[in-house]
C-alpha cells in the first residue's frame, strides 16, 4: 500500500502519456475465417427470467425490446432457454413439461413465452433448448438419466415437438446435460429419435461444459461425430483446444459472461465478444445470463445483460451489456463471415473484421483492461487500418468507453488510400460500419425504483392465469402451480399448489423440502399468514416461513422461522429449513420474539428467535408432496 500511494503522490506532479502507432491490414483477398453464427443470451439455468413475466405493460415490452429489437439494443440473434425439470438449478426451479411420465402440458413456466415474444421481434432469432435437470421418473429414482437413454431422448424430443405444436415455434438446437458428463450412446441415440421424429433439421450441441474429453471422443468415433454438429464449451477463457479443432466443427462458448453488469462487467463482455473468436474460433458466444430478473440476494445477483428485478414497481435498468452487444449485434447477422485478418492489438485488446460477402463491413476494435494500478494517463495508442481487396466502403463510428457514454455515434470516417486512423485509449470499444441501420433505442424513464410492497395479499383467485406461477413466489425447491379444485372445492376453488412429489434427476442439490420465497429480504418485522391443504393424509407437512436467508444452490442451508404444522395434528418450529426429524395458519415474527397461531388460536407465543435477523416470507412443504395454499398474506413494518 504504501508503496501505491508513492506512486499516486508523484502522479499529481507528473503527466505521464505513452503514444505509440501501430498498423493494422484488413483484407478479404487472403482468404476468409469462419462463419459467424451470433451473440445471444440464455433464460433459465435457474429461473433467471422469473420477475420479468410479472412486470406489468408497457414496462415488460420495453425490457423485451432492449434485448430483442433488431436495431435497437442488444438486439440478440441467439436466444437459449432451459428445459424445465423441476429441480434448483441456480437461482431457481423451472417447471418440466412432464412432471409424471403420463403427464404432458406445454404451457407450464414463462420460456415458452418468452421465445415466442424474442421470434415476435426477430423473427431471424436461432432458438436453443438444453436441460438442466429432469424429472425423477425420467431416471427412475436414480440421479442419472443415462440409464434409460431411450426415456432421456423420448423426453426431450417431446419438448421440442410441443414447442412447435403448441407455440409454433422452431427450436433450431438441442444440447445433452448441462455441464454434466456426457453418453456417447445416448448422443446417438438423441440424433435418431430427432430423425426419426421428422426433426433433421434441430442439430445438436455437445457437450455444454469442456472441450475435452467430447472431442477426443468425436475424433475417435465418427458415428459420434457425425451426430455432433456444435462443440459447445462454457466459460472457455477466450481460448479451445488443438482436439476441438481437429474436429472440423463449429465452436461455441455456449455459456459466457456471469458477471455483474455494471460498467466493468460491460467490459469483460467487449473483451469476450471480440477474443472468443481471436483466440479460440468461437462463432458464437451466449450470455449467462439472459436478463438479470430475480431476486437479487439469491446467487449471482445482476449477473445478466440487464436487470429487471421489480415489477411490483417497474423500475428496470439497461445496462452496460446491452450497449456492448450491439456493438457487434447491430453490425452483423449470423451468415456473416470473419475476415482472416483478425487479431490483438499490439499494446493490449483485440479487434475482428466480418463481412456479409455483398460490399458491407464492420470492424470491431475493443481496448478494455482488468483494471488500472497507477493513476497516469491512459495509454493512447493512434492505430492505422489499411483496407485491401474489395473493402472500400464508406465507415461509420460508434463508441463505447467507461463512462456514461455508451453506444455514442461518430462523425463518419474519412478513408485516405483505403486506410482509417483512430486514436485509441484504454477502456474503450469502437464499431466501424459499412452500415447505416444502427440506432440506440430508448424508451422514457421506468418508475424510479421501491421495494416490495410492505403489505401483499394473493388469494389466487385467476381462473385463467396467464402463467402457471403466481406472481413474485421464486420457487426454490419444488414445483408451485396455479390449481383449480374441480370436486367439492369449498371455499376454496383456485389455489397454489406444489406439484413434485418424487426427487428429480438434480443439477444443483436441492432441499429435501420443496420451498417457494418471496418479498424483501431486508424483512424484520412482519407476520405471514396462509390457509392450507395437506394432500398426503397420513405423513403430510407443510410450513410457513420468515426471514428465510438463503436460496438458490444454497436452499438446503436456509435458515429463518419455519412454523410447521403435520397431518396427524402436531407442529414445530425450526429455525433452520431441514432441523426437523419426524413426526398454518399464522405466523408473527417481531424482533427476537415470534408467535404462531392456527386457525385463530395459539399455539405458541413470544419464541425467542435466535437468527437471522431479516430474510424472505416463504412457504413450503414437508417432502416432495402435494400440497395446496390459499390466502397467502404478509404485513411487514
Amino acid at each position: 500500500y504504501r508503496m501505491i500511494s508513492f506512486i499516486l503522490l508523484l502522479c499529481r506532479f507528473f503527466t505521464i502519456a505513452i503514444c505509440v502507432t501501430d498498423q493494422y491490414v484488413l483484407d478479404d483477398k487472403v482468404g476468409l475465417g469462419r462463419v459467424f453464427d451470433g451473440i445471444g443470451g440464455l433464460s433459465g439455468g435457474g429461473a433467471t427470467s422469473r420477475l420479468l413475466v410479472n412486470y406489468a405493460e408497457p414496462y415488460r415490452s420495453q425490457i423485451l425490446d432492449y434485448l430483442f429489437k433488431p436495431n435497437f439494443g442488444a438486439s440478440l440473434h441467439i436466444l437459449k432457454v432451459e428445459i424445465g425439470g423441476d429441480a434448483q438449478t441456480t437461482d431457481g426451479t423451472e417447471p418440466s413439461h412432464m412432471h409424471y411420465e403420463n403427464d404432458e402440458n406445454f404451457f407450464r413456466g414463462y420460456e415458452w413465452w418468452l421465445m415466442k415474444e424474442a421470434k415476435k421481434r426477430n423473427p431471424n432469432i436461432t432458438l436453443i433448448g438444453l436441460p438442466w435437470a429432469f424429472p425423477g421418473w425420467v431416471g427412475h429414482g436414480k440421479n442419472w438419466p443415462y440409464d434409460y437413454p431411450d426415456i432421456t431422448a423420448t423426453y426431450v424430443v417431446s419438448w421440442i415437438i410441443g414447442a412447435k405444436q403448441y407455440h409454433d415455434l422452431d427450436i433450431n438446437y438441442v444440447g445433452i446435460w448441462n455441464e454434466r458428463n456426457f453418453d456417447s450412446k445416448y448422443i446417438k441415440l438423441l440424433r435418431y429419435t430427432l430423425d426419426k421424429s421428422g426433426l433433421e433439421s434441430v442439430r445438436i450441441i455437445a457437450s455444454d461444459n469442456l472441450w475435452e474429453p467430447i472431442s477426443l471422443f468425436m475424433l475417435l468415433d465418427q458415428e459420434l461425430r457425425r451426430a455432433v454438429d456444435v462443440i459447445g464449451a462454457h466459460y472457455p477463457g477466450t481460448t479451445t483446444v488443438l482436439e476441438a479443432l481437429k474436429t472440423q466443427k463449429k465452436l461455441w462458448s455456449s455459456e459466457d459472461y456471469s458477471t455483474f453488469n455494471n460498467e466493468v462487467g460491460g467490459g469483460c463482455w467487449a473483451r469476450i465478444l471480440n477474443q472468443n473468436y481471436v483466440n479460440g474460433l468461437m462463432t458464437a458466444t451466449i450470455s449467462w445470463n439472459l436478463v438479470a430478473s430475480y431476486y437479487g440476494e439469491l446467487p449471482f445477483g445482476r449477473d445478466g445483460l440487464m436487470t429487471a428485478q421489480e415489477p411490483w414497481s417497474g423500475s428496470y435498468v439497461v445496462e452496460s451489456p446491452i450497449w456492448i452487444s450491439a456493438h457487434t449485434t447491430q453490425f452483423t447477422q449470423p451468415g456473416w463471415t470473419y475476415l482472416q485478418t483478425v487479431g490483438h492489438l499490439a499494446h493490449g485488446g483485440s479487434y475482428v473484421a466480418l463481412t456479409n460477402g455483398k460490399g458491407d463491413l464492420t470492424v470491431v476494435i475493443e481496448t478494455m483492461v482488468c483494471s488500472a494500478l497507477f493513476a497516469i494517463d491512459p495509454l493512447i495508442v493512434v492505430s492505422t487500418y489499411v483496407l485491401l481487396g474489395d473493402l472500400r466502403a464508406k465507415l461509420d463510428g460508434y463508441k463505447d468507453t467507461q463512462r456514461p457514454t455508451f453506444f455514442e455515434k461518430l462523425s463518419p470516417l474519412k478513408l485516405s488510400d483505403g486506410s482509417f486512423t483512430l486514436n485509441l485509449g484504454e477502456d474503450e470499444v469502437y464499431t466501424l460500419t459499412s452500415l447505416t441501420s444502427g440506432l440506440k433505442g430508448s424508451f422514457p424513464d421506468p418508475p424510479p425504483s421501491a421495494p416490495f410492497p410492505t403489505t401483499y395479499k394473493d388469494d389466487f383467485n385467476v381462473a385463467n392465469p396467464p402463467f402457471t406461477e403466481a406472481p413474485d413466489f421464486a420457487d426454490q425447491t419444488g414445483v408451485f402451480e396455479y390449481h383449480i379444485n374441480l370436486t367439492d372445492p369449498g371455499p376454496h376453488v383456485f389455489t397454489l399448489r406444489q406439484v413434485v412429489t418424487q426427487r428429480p434427476v438434480t443439477w444443483a442439490t436441492d432441499a429435501d423440502q420443496t420451498i417457494s420465497v418471496i418479498g424483501n429480504y431486508k424483512w424484520e418485522n412482519l407476520t405471514v399468514s396462509c390457509d392450507v391443504f395437506m394432500e398426503t393424509v397420513k405423513t403430510g407437512g407443510v410450513f410457513i416461513a420468515a426471514r428465510v436467508d438463503k436460496g438458490g444452490q444454497s436452499v438446503r442451508n436456509a435458515k429463518g422461522l419455519f412454523y410447521w404444522i403435520f397431518s396427524d395434528g402436531s407442529y414445530k418450529v425450526t429455525n433452520d429449513l431441514a432441523s426437523f426429524s419426524e413426526a398454518p395458519s399464522l405466523l408473527l415474527l417481531q424482533g427476537q420474539y415470534a408467535t404462531g397461531l392456527l386457525n385463530g388460536y395459539p399455539l405458541w407465543k413470544n419464541a425467542v428467535v435466535l437468527g437471522p435477523k431479516n430474510g424472505w416470507a416463504a412457504i413450503g412443504t414437508k417432502s416432495f408432496e402435494l400440497a395446496q395454499f390459499d390466502n397467502f398474506a404478509v404485513k411487514a413494518e
